[in-house]
């Protein structure tokens, strides 16, 4: 039986994840544009800072962002001398971050494999870059913005170290489902830590075999 309290947790983390997904996709689809089509010398150090959060242990990053967020931290006496530490908002800063390369690299590989012959046509037929972007590069990129949003939504869901340095486990502000599984397995509940974690299972599962749909559709695009 789901308490409410777990649905608290859940209702929660799916409201974590969906910002987290919305901020990635408006604020990576830019970055994965650029990385995909420019010819600048730091290219790769852009793309390298990108994917730094895939083997950087999330601790770390989780340590850096909570002195960042804190009362006291340059960045926050610039931003009005609020700190994002322990809070649903830092909670996002966090995972946008930390979900980024998820993101920003299924879009730029979907770019990159548009090639330029698609938007040379566009531009011969006098579109401007704008449209040949969002009426070209988009439509035959949308394999990689769905590939992008499933992983970063799924990545926001399951992340722990980040989420438990910046946010702790305050109920109702912080407390998601990697924090309550953690939570019930130190105070014994197995029951419940049971529960939540067959929900993961499942919710992994259905990631995976998603995933493999999106690119075995993505495959046949290219092939054609």
């Amino acid at each position: 039986m789901v308490e409410p309290a777990m649905w608290e947790i859940i209702g929660l983390t799916v409201r974590l994840a969906a910002f987290t997904t919305v901020a990635l996709l408006v604020l990576g689809t830019p970055l994965a544009w650029w990385l995909a089509r420019t010819n600048a010398w730091y290219k790769e150090i852009v793309g390298a800072l990108v994917a730094l959060p895939i083997v950087l242990p999330p601790t770390v990053l989780g340590f850096y962002l909570l002195v960042a967020m804190s009362p006291t931290s340059p960045l926050t006496q610039i931003l009005g001398g609020r700190g994002l530490a322990f809070s649903f908002e830092g909670l996002v800063v966090g995972s946008v971050i930390y979900s980024l390369p998820f993101v920003v690299n299924p879009i730029r590989n979907a770019f990159e494999a548009i090639g330029t012959r698609p938007l040379e046509v566009a531009a011969t037929l006098r579109a401007s870059p704008l449209d040949t972007f969002f009426t070209v590069a988009v439509p035959l990129a949308s394999p990689g913005f769905l590939t992008g949003a499933v992983l970063g939504f799924a990545h926001t869901i399951g992340e722990f170290g980040v989420v438990l340095m910046i946010g702790g486990s305050i109920p109702g502000e912080t407390k998601v489902l990697s924090i309550a599984i953690f939570d019930y397995v130190e105070t014994l509940q197995w029951d419940k830590a049971h529960l939540l974690s067959a929900g993961m299972l499942v919710f992994s599962f259905l990631v995976i075999f998603l995933m493999m749909l999106i690119e075995k559709r993505l495959g046949g695009r290219l092939a054609r």
